[in-house]
């Protein structure tokens, strides 16, 4: 059996070309067709693009501008009726962050319901397709998918308790707001 070490190496050489060499028909060595990018000016495009551009971009700074001015003297109007409100205010956003929780959690949990039904039925439909002389297949998938019933049961009661706790810290944290809000 040969040695790889016995045989010839090949190597690759790829011509290289400095950017300021860009050619257009030809190799660029000597021949006199490169065209120097360096010493010609800007193309119409260039210049066209930026006295279009330039305009844009300032009109829409000017913008950011005013929108943050804006919204720093909207703060500064609103800030006193937060604090004036707050007892309203801070129980409403909490009632409205545990509906949005809720939401979410009874979407994630439909999800996770439905895929993971779907994944049951696929493993059914192809476990019925096999003959019968592959039972040590069909009981290794049994092992699997049960393993698989309990993974997702214990991240479902993980899930549920990270919610209950995000849900007792916004409950506790209104609590001492409004008893600081009373003192």
């Amino acid at each position: 059996m040969a040695d790889r070490t016995d045989r010839p190496h090949h190597a690759q050489v790829h011509p290289q070309h400095r950017f300021d060499q860009v050619v257009r028909g030809g190799t660029g060595t000597g021949t006199g067709t490169g065209k120097n990018y360096q010493s010609s000016g800007p193309s119409t495009t260039q210049v066209l693009s930026v006295l279009t551009l330039l305009p844009v971009g300032g009109t829409l700074l000017a913008l950011a501008g005013l929108t943050l001015t804006g919204t720093v003297i909207g703060l500064t109007v609103a800030t006193p009726l937060f604090v004036i409100f707050s007892p309203v205010l801070v129980p409403a956003a909490i009632a409205v962050a545990m509906v949005v929780v809720g939401f979410l959690t009874s979407g994630v949990f439909g999800v996770t319901g439905v895929s993971s039904l779907s994944y049951v039925v696929n493993r059914l439909r192809r476990g019925r397709g096999r003959g019968s002389s592959e039972q040590f297949d069909t009981e290794w998938e049994k092992r699997g998918m049960q393993e698989m019933v309990g993974y997702a049961g214990q991240k479902t009661k993980e899930a549920g308790q990270k919610i209950k706790e995000a849900g007792q810290n916004m409950e506790n944290k209104s609590h001492s707001h409004d008893q600081a809000v009373r003192a």
